[in-house]
């Protein structure tokens, strides 16, 4: 099994990407800069943050500090602004290499970095205009404000208690100049004096270069990871300065749509709809996508993962030497079990790994495309693939094979729905699947296409999937669905039995006469064994706690079934109590009150 923490080693290559990042930040010219360094979840963003904080910690560089924070951490402060600035402050304020001087000025930043918390400072409220005239000599302020807000200057907390509820509108009329140019200004000299401060600090303690890494940023709320891309560009950004920003670039270009919703919405102009665009481009100078996985990155993955778990992560060193040797000569081959054979010794050790890499390595592709070549879904599928094999070995499961358990997962992690539908057929055929025999009989004739009866199963990585062996059209897939309940379970209905599924799509049927469906509970439902009665009671109530739209019919469901007889007490009742039904509508209150006077069962859902 295998920890999804971020990787003590690079069993990915990905220094390359450090390396090449690393290079620009450390080319003259090139700073300030911010960097993205985008990739979809587990794609290895964090390794990266890792190698860049571990090669610039090497150089042992007194006149280069790099910093390193997760922005997810930030997101539960009031201030994610101030937050940011205010960790990075603090950092500097530790670093016992910093001189006296530069100490005095981080203290003086770090005061106002608790000012413009206190009076919050940057969201649309008196606090800008306040904060802005307050430094210029309160330019822009009556007298009588300006001596109101110098009494305070030494208690942010009375500052904020005292303008929280000004009404600013009126106050920017009566007290901010309008029309004459100097307003504007004179609202942003807080942001200037903090990057002149903060610029001074970084000569006065002798740091040449100024590395910000940033991590896990698209784990925060929209309006924090805008809130913490400003604070960079607004207050940090200065010369001899780099941030390093890890995100999905789709998470912050919805996080800027987020903030924007409103200009993007009011106006359809064709400078409006660049606003996610131009803004990303703003805040970030230099987006780096990571790549995915190519099918040969993917099984060399395999190969190490299994070294380590066979080898334990301090007996790796002569594998990953010999990896590194390999890769300095081959970019693009598979660094597989032929490579670790040669660097290993023990003969047992050599079969052990032989026998879990192989099976692996068959599948890779299938891995490789149906995983999107994402580190953290490999790894999380080869530990709920050794987990099952293990539940298999425990349960003593005649004739299972891990080849079919490793497909079947494959379709399970890329494809739920289609894999919920295979699962529903070897349901009805007891363990056969009986369409996957035309299914795998067309793609081996080398047909790209499947008929409409099945187009949910026509896309490539599908088609891919089916001519792959082992072929399971003829397998009996009971065991191999049975150590999969974990996963089923949370698939809305999946694991209901098809007879249930059936009678509550007959039920379902809208506009249906009464008299029908008191018959299809008849024959239908009263037929079913009581197991089977009460997985219907069950469907039907997640239904209709699900789903609104369903409830009032669902209702007359029960009461139909109530009154032919139904054993329904106990579903019932948990339905009436989950939904509440005393602030149902009308129509669903006057079911329970006819339910509750002709049944004693349900006296106590009377008014």
């Amino acid at each position: 099994m295998w920890s999804d923490n971020i990787a003590e080693r690079d069993y990915l290559g990905f220094d390359v990407h450090a390396n090449l990042i690393k290079g620009l930040i450390d080319e003259p010219g090139m700073l300030p800069i911010t960097i993205g360094v985008f990739g979809d979840w587990g794609s290895g963003k964090s390794s990266i943050m890792e190698s860049l904080k571990k090669a610039y910690d090497d150089e042992n560089n007194k006149g280069t500090v790099c910093l390193q924070f997760n922005g997810w951490v930030l997101e539960g402060y009031d201030d994610a602004k101030a937050a940011l600035i205010e960790s990075i402050l603090k950092s500097f304020e530790e670093n016992t290499s910093i001189p006296k001087k530069a100490k005095n000025k981080i203290k003086k930043l770090a005061k106002s970095v608790n000012w413009m918390r206190a009076i919050g400072f940057g969201v649309k409220n008196v606090a800008v205009p306040i904060v802005a005239a307050s430094l210029t000599g309160g330019l822009s302020l009556g007298p009588q404000i300006f001596e109101w807000v110098k009494s305070f200057s030494g208690d942010p907390q009375k500052i904020f208690d005292a303008i929280s509820d000004l009404d600013y509108e009126n106050f920017k009329k009566t007290y901010l100049k309008e029309g004459n140019g100097g307003s504007l200004e004179e609202q942003y000299q807080l942001v200037r004096k903090f990057r002149d401060d903060f610029k001074e600090m970084l000569d006065e303690a002798n740091i040449h270069k100024l590395i910000v890494l940033i991590d896990d940023l698209d784990r925060c709320l929209p309006d924090r990871i805008i809130d913490n891309l400003e604070a960079i560009k607004l207050f940090l950004n200065v010369d001899n300065t780099a941030f390093v920003i890890g995100a999905d670039q789709r998470i912050v270009r919805d996080a800027i749509r987020h903030r924007y919703k409103d200009l993007i919405e009011r106006d359809e102009a064709a400078e409006n709809k660049r606003v996610v665009i131009d803004y990303l481009e703003k805040l970030i100078q230099v987006p780096y996508n990571l790549p995915k996985l190519s099918d040969s990155e993917v099984e060399t993955y395999i190969t190490l993962l299994f070294c380590e778990d066979e080898f334990g992560k301090p007996g790796m060193e002569d594998v990953i030497e010999a990896f590194k040797v390999f890769r300095k000569s081959d970019r693009y081959s598979v660094f597989g079990i032929e490579q670790v054979k040669a660097a290993v010794n023990d003969d047992d050790v050599k079969i052990r790994l032989e026998e879990k890499i192989n099976l692996i390595s068959k599948l890779s592709p299938l891995i490789a495309g149906n995983l999107d070549g994402n580190p953290r879904q490999i790894k999380r599928f080869l530990n709920t693939f050794v987990l099952r094999k293990k539940l298999a070995d425990v349960a003593n499961l005649p004739d299972f094979r891990v080849d079919i358990l490793a497909k079947l997962m494959i379709l399970e992690y890329a494809e739920p729905s289609t894999f919920a539908e295979l699962y529903r057929w070897q349901a009805q055929g007891k363990g056969y699947a009986q369409p996957l025999m035309d299914l795998e009989k067309k793609t081996n004739d080398g047909e790209c296409e499947v008929n409409d009866k099945y187009k949910a199963w026509n896309s490539p990585k599908i088609l891919t999937w089916l001519h792959s062996d082992p072929k399971l059209a003829n397998v009996d897939l009971r065991d191999y669905f049975w150590i999969s309940r974990d996963r089923l379970e949370s698939m809305s209905d999946v694991m209901t039995p098809p007879i249930v599924t059936a009678i509550i799509t007959k039920l379902m049927v809208k506009g249906q006469a009464e008299a029908l469906i008191q018959q299809k509970i008849k024959t239908e439902v009263l037929s079913l064994q009581d197991n089977l009665q009460h997985e219907l009671f069950a469907q039907l109530t997640k239904r209709a706690i699900a789903n609104s739209g369903e409830r009032k019919q669902i209702f007359n469901l029960f009461e139909f079934m109530i009154d032919e007889g139904c054993s329904c007490d106990k579903e019932f009742h948990s339905l009436c109590s989950k939904v509440n039904y005393k602030i149902q509508k009308p129509a669903i209150k006057e079911i329970v009150a006819r339910i509750a006077e002709k049944h004693e069962a349900y006296n106590d859902l009377k008014d």
